[in-house]
């Protein structure tokens, strides 16, 4: 009796240990938004009370999260580890892991995934940046590092209506992702203006080698977080 009750409460963490993988780019939940030789990009939704599919994680990879969620985070060959995020969280994830993420609240769990394509490279030649931390604060606003992995750098803009973020230069390329709705004015040193539009989750790729200042022209705050190369 005592070892057919053992065996039944085997079969589920047996189950979860073959549940058959599918490489991201399979996953119903993940979509492809950009992919260049830099980044790979996903938009992630997973409805109320559901989950993905076991998917595979082959590049270390940075998250942003869109709207405060809980989650289970089954990893492959691990317990289930349930996770409390909140809105605008950024994180990063060493890769090369399979995992099924269950979504647990009432709201669609919303995030960017932001997989690093030369992950291997920039762990064996990593950037050095001038700061790799830190916050700079300007009338209406900021600009805080929040960390460097790989060599990326990370940071979080807040633009309260009407600031404006100071000049300032890439000399490499970069990613931006609304973490809010946001409509932005951006003045380039001897290139123009350009007026960006976005919704809470958007994403845009920007060229390197530009100087400019970023003015927060909407009705409410903008919150942005930029991935910088």
């Amino acid at each position: 009796m005592k070892r057919a009750l053992f065996l039944l409460l085997l079969i589920p963490f047996a189950l979860a240990q073959t549940t058959p993988e599918v490489e991201i780019t399979a996953e119903p939940s993940h979509h492809l938004a950009l992919e260049n030789e830099y980044v790979r990009v996903f938009q992630v939704e997973v409805v109320p009370h559901a989950a993905t599919l076991m998917h595979r994680h082959r590049h270390d990879y940075i998250y942003v999260t869109l709207g405060d969620t809980r989650i289970e985070n089954d990893v492959e060959g691990n317990p289930p580890v349930e996770i409390k995020l909140a809105d605008g969280d950024t994180h990063f994830s060493p890769g090369n892991f399979a995992h099924i993420a269950k979504n647990l609240s009432d709201q669609h769990f919303r995030n960017v995934t932001i997989e690093l394509m030369q992950d291997e490279k920039l762990r064996q030649t990593p950037k050095h940046w001038p700061e790799e931390s830190g916050e700079h604060t300007f009338p209406g606003g900021s600009s805080k590092i929040l960390f460097v992995k790989d060599g990326v750098l990370v940071r979080e803009i807040n633009l309260q209506p009407g600031a404006v973020e100071p000049s300032h230069h890439h000399d490499g390329p970069h990613l931006a992702v609304a973490i809010t709705d946001a409509n932005l004015h951006s003045d380039i040193e001897g290139k123009g203006s350009v007026e960006d539009k976005f919704k809470s989750g958007d994403i845009k790729w920007l060229r390197p080698n530009y100087t400019h200042t970023v003015t927060n022209i909407g009705k409410t705050p903008a919150r942005l977080i930029s991935v910088e190369f």
